[in-house]
């Protein structure tokens, strides 16, 4: 079935919702993105987490062991990526029916013919990025909302776009939801319903720009709204056989500028869900060329 096909499935998907976040418990304790949780003590980080985020603990293991495995692999290098890391609740952003494979190496299904990335990918794309605090990001294909929830750990001006109107109602209804437990933090995030290609022009230009999208072409919008040096992580290439590429718009002394790539896999392909495209009210196509 065609991605585009599954937005006459909203009513359907209304089965798969995430479970209520506001029915759950408040944090026992104000949320900071600052504060010092533990990296290096898994039974340590689980008591912390506990008493200052009312968090499961068996999540809570689970996504201590694999932040371990990102450390291991590089995915996740300074101390502030492994703090966002291990200070976002992944589980809030899946499907009920894969709680159980929440913090799994893999893709998992969120509705609508789309994905939620692994955490490692995750991971690696906001390492590679190194967002500061303060910067302004922008989010291409918002999903389940984990991305911006990841970037909201690390900075207060996160701005996601989702092509999918459902999943951006429910996404931010996730939100919402969190919010009003506690986790203040995502408060810093602004979403939006429209397609991603075309970027957000009237809040830009950004420091930072991820797409979660494959495409065969870096959408010129988008490194018009990236700022002088800025940085793009971007999934380019053919259907399913994408490389993710780290773009730096790399200003020269005579003011012009020169579009410096790498590869963050050192070439290994990487499949993600095509960068559709929107006519008028309607996901028609992609926006490969």
């Amino acid at each position: 079935m065609r991605r585009r096909d599954f937005l006459a499935l909203s009513a359907g998907a209304a089965a798969f919702s995430i479970l209520p976040g506001a029915a759950r418990a408040a944090l026992p304790a104000p949320y900071d993105r600052n504060a010092e949780v533990p990296v290096n003590d898994k039974k340590a980080f689980i008591e912390w987490m506990v008493a200052n985020r009312g968090e499961d603990p068996k999540f809570l293991a689970e996504r201590f062991d694999r932040f371990q495995i990102m450390v291991y692999n590089k995915d996740v290098l300074d101390d502030r990526n492994k703090r966002a890391f291990l200070s976002t609740p992944r589980e809030e952003f899946v499907l009920p029916q894969n709680l159980g494979r929440a913090y799994d190496h893999a893709f998992l299904d969120i509705g609508y013919g789309v994905t939620i990335s692994g955490p490692h990918l995750v991971g690696r794309m906001t390492t590679v990025i190194d967002v500061q605090f303060g910067e302004a990001v922008l989010e291409i294909g918002t999903g389940s909302g984990y991305q911006s929830a990841y970037l909201a750990n690390l900075t207060d001006k996160v701005h996601t776009i989702e092509i999918i109107n459902p999943l951006a109602q429910r996404t931010r209804r996730t939100y919402d939801a969190l919010i009003e437990r506690g986790y203040s933090v995502f408060g810093s995030v602004t979403s939006r319903n429209a397609d991603g290609y075309y970027g957000w022009e009237s809040v830009g230009p950004f420091d930072k720009i991820i797409v979660t999208c494959g495409i065969d072409h870096i959408p010129p919008s988008l490194l018009q709204q990236l700022k002088p040096n800025g940085v793009m992580v971007i999934p380019v290439g053919p259907p399913g056989a994408q490389h993710v590429l780290k773009v730096i718009k790399q200003q020269l002394a005579d003011g012009t500028f020169n579009i410096v790539r790498s590869d963050i896999y050192n070439g290994k392909v990487v499949p993600f869900v095509p960068f559709t495209k929107m006519e008028g009210d309607q996901i028609v196509g992609t926006h490969n060329s």
